[in-house]
C-alpha cells in the first residue's frame, strides 16, 4: 500500500508544479467549484497510477490543481463509493495520496438526504460529527505506522477551528447554513422510511453514501477536516416524492452557487 501510494505521489509531483496544502472533495452536483480554481491543471483519474475510476453520473473523475484567491489547492472532481464495488482501501486511496503529497487541510463535501425535519432541500449543513453505518471500517487490516496510529482518536474529526472559520465566513457573506451530524450508509438504494426513523433516533441530521470513510482516514493521517453537506432531498418518510439521482444532482447544482462561494472564500482564509 505504502509503495503504491508513493508511486502515485511521484507521478503527480512530476506532472504538476503545485504543492498545495488544501484539498477539496466535491460531491454529486457540486463540481462547479472547479470554475473558481485559476491556472488549472487537470488530470484524469484513468491516467494516474493505482487510482480507481469513478463510475457515477455527476462525478467527472479528475484531479484538479490550481489556485483559489492565491491559495494553491487540489480538488477531486468525483469521488469513489463503497457501493461501486470498491474495497474501502480503494475508496480512501486518494486520501493517503493527498497526505503524502503534502495536504494538511481537507474540505469534504457531499449531497445528502435531510432527516432533520427542520431542514429543506437546498440547506447547507456544516458537519459537526458523523455516524459510521457502513458495517465496516476503512482502517481494518494490518496497520502501517508510516501512515498513522493503530487506534486513532476521533474526538476532533471535524476540526473545530475550521468550523469556526467557516461560520465566520458565512456570517460575513450572508450565507445561511445549519449544523448537524452526518450518517453514512453503503447505498446504493435510498433508505426506507423505517431506516430513516431509526437513524434520526440515533442522532442523524443528514444521510448519505460517502464522506465517513474519507474523513475517518484523513483524521487517522493527521489532516484537519471541514465537512459540508448539501441537503438535496428530504429523506424517505419525510419527502412527499420518490427519490432519483438526477433530482439530487439538479438540486445540488441549484444550491451550488452558495456552496461554491462559501467554500472558496473559506479556503482563501485558510492560508
Amino acid at each position: 500500500m505504502y509503495d503504491k501510494v508513493m508511486e502515485t505521489v511521484n507521478y503527480l509531483q512530476n506532472k504538476v508544479e503545485y504543492r498545495p496544502k488544501v484539498a477539496i472533495i466535491l460531491g454529486s452536483g457540486l463540481g462547479d467549484l472547479v470554475d473558481y480554481i485559476e491556472e488549472r491543471v487537470e488530470i484524469d483519474y484513468e491516467e494516474i497510477p493505482n487510482f480507481p475510476v469513478s463510475t457515477v453520473a455527476g462525478h467527472a473523475g479528475k484531479l484538479v490543481f490550481g489556485k483559489i484567491g492565491g491559495v494553491e489547492v487540489l480538488a477531486m472532481k468525483g469521488r469513489f463509493h463503497f457501493y461501486e464495488g470498491y474495497e474501502m482501501k480503494q475508496v480512501t486511496y486518494p486520501i493517503y495520496v493527498m497526505k503524502q503529497f503534502g495536504i494538511e487541510k481537507l474540505v469534504v463535501s457531499n449531497a445528502a438526504g435531510g432527516s432533520n425535519k427542520d431542514f429543506e432541500p437546498g440547506t447547507l449543513m456544516l458537519i459537526t460529527d458523523h455516524i459510521n453505518f457502513f458495517g465496516t471500517h476503512p482502517l481494518i487490516g494490518r496497520n502501517d505506522d508510516r501512515f498513522g496510529p493503530r487506534f486513532p482518536d476521533m474526538t476532533n474529526t471535524y476540526n473545530k477551528d475550521l468550523q469556526e472559520l467557516a461560520k465566520a465566513t458565512a456570517k460575513e457573506m450572508g450565507i445561511e447554513y445549519r449544523e448537524g451530524v452526518y450518517l453514512g450508509t453503503t447505498g446504493p438504494s435510498y433508505e426506507t422510511a423505517a431506516e430513516v426513523r431509526a437513524f434520526t433516533m440515533l442522532g442523524a441530521d443528514a444521510i448519505g453514501m460517502s464522506t465517513v470513510p474519507e474523513a475517518t482516514v484523513a483524521n487517522y493521517l493527521g489532516m484537519e477536516i471541514l465537512g459540508i453537506s448539501c441537503i438535496t432531498n428530504m429523506a424517505t418518510g419525510i419527502a412527499k416524492e420518490s427519490h432519483s439521482h438526477e433530482a439530487v444532482v439538479e438540486i445540488a447544482k441549484r444550491t451550488g452557487k452558495n456552496f461554491c462561494n462559501w467554500v472558496a472564500e473559506t479556503v482563501k482564509r485558510m492560508s
